[in-house]
């Protein structure tokens, strides 16, 4: 039973914390939330140790847990393994993937641009499509291990990837154009265009948090 309720915890406690319901740098009480889930506070504390784990929570001695503020080097040592992980998905997949699939992609990232360049777009809806796309990319290059290492990838970036991500103009399109590439059957060219993609995506994540970067070493506050 604790454990069917510390999984229970810890899928509310994510789903909470990828749809920025607790911000980051937001101070989380574990008794608090043990009230709130109808639970006690074994199971709510198994939950923060598994988020911890993730990189989701971070935890100080007498300061508390909170949603963790990464640092500079966190993200772009993140986006170092998420471009040798999906540039090789993506070569695999020019070789492997079947039309019907290449075509259902090709679907998925319109519907995912189209969300992107919507500010006021439903973030759940976007950020579950938005990971499948990576996913099924990885699942259509039919290598069980390497898609699951980018499924574990997937849960931290989505702390950054809707961060002050209002838009103004045109949808730059970049999941449909990578796609477009990733068609044409060229293991190389979809390598090269997914690490550019990656690196894009590293880039604008390194702007929206910015401000937090120098927040790191503060003090955890209780404030929204």
């Amino acid at each position: 039973m604790s454990d069917t309720l510390a999984a229970e915890a810890y899928v509310n406690l994510r789903q909470r914390i990828l749809l920025g319901e607790f911000a980051i740098g937001e101070a989380l009480s574990r008794r608090r939330l043990a009230g709130e889930l109808g639970m006690s506070l074994p199971p709510v504390s198994e939950a923060f140790l598994r988020l911890e784990f993730e990189g989701l929570l971070e935890s100080r001695p007498r300061a508390g847990t909170r949603v963790r503020i990464p640092s500079r080097q966190d993200v772009e040592g993140h986006y170092v393994v998420r471009e040798a992980l999906e540039a090789q998905a993506a070569h695999l997949f020019a070789a492997a993937a079947t039309d019907d699939e290449v075509a259902d992609l090709q679907r998925l990232a319109a519907r995912v641009d189209a969300l992107s360049a919507n500010p006021r777009g439903n973030r759940a809806h976007y950020l579950t499509l938005h990971e499948k796309l990576h996913r099924r990319i990885a699942e259509c290059a039919r290598c069980p291990a390497l898609t699951d290492a980018i499924a574990k990838t997937h849960a931290l970036a989505s702390t950054w990837l809707c961060v002050g991500q209002a838009r103004k103009g045109p949808s730059p399109r970049r999941h449909e154009k990578l796609m477009a590439v990733l068609a044409n059957r060229d293991p190389e060219a979809a390598a090269a265009a997914m690490r550019q993609h990656i690196i894009g995506s590293k880039e604008r994540s390194l702007e929206r948090l910015a401000p937090y970067f120098e927040k790191r070493g503060a003090a955890f506050s209780r404030k929204r």
